[in-house]
């Protein structure tokens, strides 16, 4: 707004000067429009695109054509530029289809000005006519174009683009290449994009951030780190985006103790505060299991944005910590932010976990009446999610029935799951049946039924179920968890064979059910598929990859230390009761991760109350 009533009083002065020049000496020529004059018109045409004014833009290219300096060609690619920032492209194109020449700037400022309005065929096409008229273009020509085959994923166009920058032998360009790997990245074609990387002989910040960022959303987080790591010996450790990637990587891996490296090199950068670089942060301390640091970042950080706050909110809520989201909900309206819908995608979630179905319908409904936001699938989906885990299951089937969105896959396991907990077979079958149709090779759906017909003494039905298992594709999804133990990852499935340390381990575990056994530990087979006899049962369960994680956590952890394990499946309820009273014989803090949320156990206690 500064800028824009700078370039209003600007124009002003200029306009009463050229209206009395005009009564004085009549029309004025263009030898009368000497240097001072133009260069002022050409300083405010800059204020204009700076403020994005269209309306003292067009009234400083009336006086550029009063005073006969339309077709100069500094002017006309100042005029373009004003018209593209104002989102004004048919003049700018009007502007440069007049102008009788055009040098390499005039075609880069409308190939630009065409790219930055996300009209990417149109700046393509405008290429092509500029190779067959015969004017050279420069990396920034390609690199303007790439930028929004990027945005729009045109990995065609990108590899067209590609080919047309080394055969004008710009293909090593620092500019070029960056925008080559970041469309291949944001285009999921990893491996081009290292391999641009890797032929590039120079490469600047934005080069290494870019190729770090591409690692971490195609997966690939080792890699990631890795590339961190080469890049800080470079000397490229200050730049935030390449930090605050780093930092996402080490969220992905869920590796505290390089998320922790990170952390201290953003501190030692200077980068620390950066919006970016917290809000990783925070997601990745949540990501952890440390709540209580992710917490430190936010309120360590003076100037906060609306990703900073869902940062937060989203990290209470993945450790159930409903009451904190929904006060710092409350918190970020009193400090003048408005609530997105990814706000309100993390503040269902935390009712969700709590079994809050008052407050997620009130937050549900307060999204569109109050902050005129449509909701979309992800809120649908966490409002039936708080339905079905409260028992309401027939209101969450009836608000399936009615959105404006076919039902997905986690819609109908959460009315599946809740089928579980609370019996209803009716309700059960409905969302199975759609489960099988979306997820046909999903075996967890099909023993998710059997253990609902097993608690209604349904007996053929789950007969059904396991010859259907045994004789179809169908797979369930094998059981792991993995802990970080002095930098390196550990991991175990159920009935683990190849640690080095196994049979301490099965030493170890066999010792302390013993002594929770006195505690009135007792294995719970209820919900165990298994065709085996009940000892069998009890055996399969006590060697829980959770299990042989935590007590491998026992022996080589300090006492003071929490023991934090990762789990790629929801913990069962035997393995739940038995981490309980771990916490309790041990007298130490667990922290579980499995894929609904985080568990913290203290002295016999979960935070999510049994409910999960």
């Amino acid at each position: 707004m500064k800028t824009l009533r700078c370039c209003e009083r600007f124009f002003h002065c200029y306009a009463l000067h050229f209206r009395r020049l005009s009564v004085i000496s009549g029309p004025l020529s263009h030898v009368d429009a000497d240097s001072t004059c133009v260069s002022n018109l050409h300083h405010l045409l800059q204020l204009s695109a700076k403020a994005r004014s269209s309306t003292g833009g067009r009234a400083c290219h009336a006086q550029i054509i009063r005073v006969g300096f339309e077709m100069d060609i500094l002017t006309s690619n100042m005029l373009i530029n004003m018209y593209s920032k104002c989102s004004l492209l048919e003049s700018a194109r009007k502007k440069f289809d007049e102008m009788p020449l055009k040098s390499l700037v005039s075609w880069n400022s409308m190939i630009g000005a065409l790219t930055q309005n996300e009209q990417e065929h149109e700046a393509l096409t405008l290429l092509i006519q500029m190779q067959r008229e015969g004017t050279p273009f420069n990396e920034f020509t390609i690199s303007s174009v790439l930028c929004e085959c990027a945005f729009k994923c045109a990995i065609v166009e990108c590899m067209q683009l590609h080919a047309l920058s080394i055969k004008a032998a710009i293909d090593s360009n620092c500019f070029v290449g960056t925008a080559l790997l970041h469309v291949y990245a944001k285009c999921s074609s990893i491996e081009d994009a290292s391999e641009v990387f890797e032929s590039m002989p120079e490469k600047n910040a934005v080069t290494w951030s870019s190729m770090i960022a591409g690692y971490v959303q195609n997966g690939f987080h080792e890699e990631a780190l890795l590339l961190f790591r080469n890049a800080w010996f470079m000397g490229f450790e200050g730049d935030p985006f390449m930090i605050s990637s780093a930092v996402c990587a080490c969220a992905g891996l869920a590796t505290l103790i390089e998320g922790r490296q990170v952390h201290a090199t953003s501190c030692k950068s200077g980068t620390g505060s950066n919006i970016y670089v917290a809000s990783s942060l925070i997601d990745m301390y949540a990501k952890c299991g440390c709540i209580k640091e992710a917490h430190i970042v936010f309120q360590g950080v003076e100037i906060r944005s609306n990703v900073l706050w869902n940062a937060m909110i989203s990290g209470f809520a993945r450790h159930a910590c409903a009451l904190e989201a929904m006060i710092l909900f409350e918190k970020m309206q009193q400090k003048g932010f408005f609530p997105d819908d990814v706000t309100y995608v993390s503040v269902l979630n935390a009712c969700s976990h709590m079994g809050l179905h008052e407050e997620g319908q009130k937050y549900f409904d307060l999204m569109v009446s109050q902050h005129n936001l449509s909701p979309n699938v992800l809120h649908y989906s966490c409002l039936i999610d708080i339905l079905s885990r409260a028992g309401l299951v027939d209101k969450a089937y009836d608000l399936i029935e009615k959105m404006p969105f076919n039902a997905t896959s986690s819609m109908w396991g959460s009315l599946l799951a809740s089928c579980r907990i609370y019996g209803n077979i009716e309700f059960a079958e409905i969302a199975a049946k759609h489960l099988f149709e979306i997820e046909p090779n999903n075996a967890g759906n099909h023993i998710l039924l059997a253990n609902i017909y097993a608690a209604n003494k349904k007996w053929e039905e789950v007969a059904r179920a396991r010859k259907f298992l045994r004789e179809s594709d169908a797979r369930k999804e094998r059981g792991t968890s993995w802990i970080e133990i002095k930098n390196k990852i550990h991991s175990f499935t159920v009935g683990e064979r190849n640690h080095p340390q196994i049979n301490e381990i099965y030493a170890k575990l066999d010792n302390l059910v013993g002594e929770l056994k006195k505690l009135d530990y007792k294995v719970d087979t209820d919900n165990d598929l298994h065709d085996v006899d009940e000892s069998g049962k009890q055996m399969l369960l006590r060697h829980h990859s959770e299990k042989l994680a935590i007590t491998f956590g026992l022996m080589c952890l300090p006492s003071d230390m929490p023991i934090r394990i990762m789990k790629n499946l929801r913990i069962c309820g035997d393995c739940h009761n038995f981490v309980k009273l771990v916490s309790k014989f041990t007298g130490r803090e667990i922290i579980v991760r499995d894929t609904n949320r985080f568990h913290h156990f203290k002295d016999g206690f979960c935070s999510c109350r049994g409910f999960w």
